[in-house]
């Protein structure tokens, strides 16, 4: 006689995912494999992700990938190998994209919000100070800066408001009278002739108006045709309304004289 092998025909009676034993003659065992669960008959897959979120950081999304087996990816706004997340503060890296005159506030998961600092205008991402401290910052309008303050004329730092028509970069460049006005020593007056004090007149009062007076005493003669604002019958404004905190700056593609 022999012994019955009871695992000898189709598995014993085991389940596919088990391994069946032999105990004693026409007796088995069946025991799950290895990342499923069960009484041997019945095998099913081990979910690792169902007890302590897999072993995850709670701020991870674990998902099974097999028997017993999971991954763990940290979720949107944290940063780790997913065992361990941390929270990814979106201020902590250039400002958030904020202005950096602004004010970064993380406010929750993916989400900040951009508040301009006092003294300055804006909405968050893009923030102006008042017009004196706007001059330097745009290539349009720095070489009017630099001559303001090489002549010591610094009234449109003040609380204003004001109105500045400034003459672009490359014109003031170009203009050989500027030395000459420079060592007459009238450069200041030129320059207040470009300012306007006690008003922020925007470009679309100033196609209401034909004369306004600038900080050097003399009027300025303002015309409005073919949706152009043209001062003095020469001047065009180019670029407008870059609103500061005391005033703003218009662009003009001549120089103004009084």
């Amino acid at each position: 006689c022999s012994a019955i092998d009871a695992c000898k025909t189709s598995n014993g009676g085991c389940s596919a995912k088990a391994e069946c034993r032999r105990t004693t003659p026409g007796n088995r065992a069946c025991i799950c494999n290895a990342g499923y669960t069960g009484d041997g008959i019945v095998c099913i897959e081990i979910n690792p992700c169902l007890e302590n979120n897999g072993g995850c950081d709670r701020n991870a999304e674990c998902t099974q990938t097999g028997p017993n087996e999971a991954v763990c990816n940290c979720l949107k706004g944290y940063s780790g190998d997913g065992k361990i997340c941390t929270y990814i503060s979106l201020c902590s890296q250039n400002n958030g994209g904020c202005s950096v005159f602004a004010i970064c506030n993380d406010t929750e998961l993916t989400e900040r919000t951009c508040t301009c600092k006092p003294n300055y205008i804006g909405d968050g991402f893009k923030c102006r100070g008042n017009i004196f401290q706007e001059l330097p910052r745009d290539s349009n309008t720095s070489r009017f800066y630099y001559l303001l303050e090489s002549s010591s004329v610094r009234d449109i730092a003040g609380p204003g408001p004001f109105t500045l028509f400034v003459p672009r970069t490359d014109i003031l460049n170009s203009d050989p009278r500027i030395k000459d006005w420079t060592a007459k020593g009238v450069m200041p007056q030129i320059l207040r002739y470009h300012m306007v004090g006690c008003a922020s007149l925007l470009y679309n009062d100033l196609t209401t108006i034909t004369n306004i007076t600038s900080l050097h005493g003399d009027p300025i003669h303002i015309s409005y045709s073919q949706n152009s604002v043209v001062l003095n019958n020469k001047a065009e404004i180019i670029l407008h309304d870059v609103v500061g905190t005391n005033g703003v700056i218009h662009v003009i593609n001549q120089i103004l004289v009084p």
